[in-house]
């Protein structure tokens, strides 16, 4: 059902932004706000467990975490699933596995196991053919069509653009629904990845990293199909928490917080005010006619 409200998204033929959830707080955040799609990063599912985005999470803990997004929420979801965490049968598998879970896509990508994040050096690649045999697998292991395979390419950095546009079409050649570009490095590059790719673009929007920042009107007058920014909340909870933090330490008071929720509205943001009526619903009973 997720993956069919993507699929309605991408019909719709407009930019589909999609922030960055790390849990179940931030993907509910990212639906009160108005947005249609979530994404749930791979770097920020690394650092809550306590590592960096250096592909030493599992599948099993991606899976996992995903399943708890999806789960509270009504929109779609889509989840980095790295290099599919291993050959073609570990595609195989990481695929069903996502889709259980109530994904509506997943991307997988072309760097060897295990990986790092798309915007630093020294990645390596897989050869072209062992990264389209991915591709193929991960077509063939969806129950539903409607489950969309995202081929993300990490070429740019390691032998250049052209090889990663090369790259893309062969993926989407080979069963892939959507290409994902990692890390062009000139807008001239951002504009075009649509212009040469043969179908739907998505665009990965990193604070700090190697592609440029850009207006989301202009990438979606560019043809890009999705607009993942997935540290967002990331960053700003870090930033957040270290000033609480040190606010705490300096003042030995728990501090004021801007715009603060309280408590019982934190509550009811997540849900308490539906959970209290199923509660009352199960315990009224009606009474037995006479």
């Amino acid at each position: 059902m997720s993956a069919d409200k993507l699929r309605a998204l991408l019909r719709a033929k407009k930019l589909i932004i999609a922030p960055g959830a790390i849990d179940g707080i931030t993907g509910r955040l990212i639906e009160q706000a108005g947005y249609s799609c979530a994404y749930m990063t791979g770097a920020g599912t690394s650092a809550t467990l306590g590592y960096p985005d250096y592909g030493l999470v599992t599948m099993s803990e991606m899976v996992a975490n995903a399943g708890r997004i999806a789960s509270s929420l009504s929109i779609p979801l889509i989840s980095d699933a790295d290099t599919g965490y291993g050959n073609e049968l570990n595609v195989f598998r990481t695929v069903q596995e996502f889709e259980r879970a109530g994904v509506a896509a997943i991307h997988i990508e072309d760097q060897v196991f295990p990986k790092k994040c798309g915007h630093l050096d020294d990645k390596e690649l897989i050869p072209r053919e062992d990264y389209v045999a991915k591709i193929r697998a991960a077509a063939a292991a969806r129950r539903s069509r409607d489950f969309a395979i995202i081929a993300r390419t990490d070429a740019r950095a390691v032998v250049g653009f052209d090889e990663a546009i090369a790259r893309a079409n062969a993926a989407l050649a080979n069963g892939a629904d959507i290409a994902f570009v990692e890390a062009p490095q000139t807008m001239e590059e951002i504009a075009a990845v649509p212009k040469r790719v043969n179908g739907p673009c998505l665009l990965n929007v990193v604070r700090g990293g190697k592609t440029p920042d850009i207006d989301m009107a202009d990438a979606e007058a560019m043809g890009y199909a999705i607009a993942i920014f997935p540290g967002l909340l990331f960053a700003a909870i870090i930033a957040a928490c270290d000033q609480q933090l040190a606010e705490l330490k300096k003042t030995n008071r728990h501090p004021k917080i801007a715009g603060g929720v309280p408590l019982r509205e934190t509550f009811a943001r997540f849900g308490a005010n539906d959970w209290d009526a199923r509660r009352t619903a199960y315990r009224d009973r009606p009474k037995a006619a006479e």
